[in-house]
């Protein structure tokens, strides 16, 4: 990737975690807000969809997949299975412990059954209204999102706060864009 691309990409994220940082004051209401104007009838009857447990300041999509789930939707969540892999969807079972992913991070254990996703609802730092998302610099999400995507169609939503729009979310060539955003004031459409 363009060093250049890479370095707009650093300085941008370190100044963007910190308006997350502020935003976040409302976070509880902001999520409950996102799952109440969630357009469930633009995305058909999703029968599996993935979330993604919150870290720091990112959105709380647990409102929304509380609503989804009461509509009969399978839920799961990512699980990171090797550096340059693209995430894998265990089923979320409330009643399991988590387990710990090669990320260190918590998932559903391996013993969870595994699903594609019709549905993602994705993290992000900064969107723009042409489907343009900062993420936090992995690459993972772009990685599933192509390999998904190479297999049948899925929809990507980005759950954010109003406040992470930017004019222009810097995209190289192996970024994804999202279908569409959904924050606390507006679904935008790609």
């Amino acid at each position: 990737m363009d060093p250049s691309l890479l370095s707009a990409k650093a300085l941008l994220r370190r100044r963007l975690r910190s308006r997350r940082r502020r935003l976040a004051a409302d976070r509880a209401a902001a999520s409950e807000q996102i799952a109440a104007l969630a357009p469930t009838d633009l995305w058909g009857w999703p029968a599996v969809v993935a979330a993604y447990l919150p870290m720091e300041t990112e959105i709380d999509p647990g409102p929304l997949l509380r609503r989804l789930a009461g509509r009969g939707a399978r839920v799961v969540l990512p699980v990171v299975v090797g550096r340059d892999a693209p995430l894998v969807f265990r089923e979320a079972d409330p009643a399991c412990a988590l387990a710990v992913d090669a990320a260190g991070l918590p998932c559903p254990p391996a013993s969870a059954a595994t699903f594609d996703p019709d549905l993602i609802l994705v993290p992000l730092l900064a969107f723009d209204r042409a489907g343009g998302r900062l993420g936090q610099g992995g690459g993972y999400y772009d990685r599933t999102l192509r390999a998904l995507r190479a297999r049948r169609p899925i929809t990507a939503v980005g759950l954010a706060f109003a406040g992470q729009e930017i004019d222009h979310a810097p995209m190289g060539p192996f970024d994804e864009p999202l279908d569409a955003i959904l924050t606390e004031i507006a679904y935008i459409e790609v």
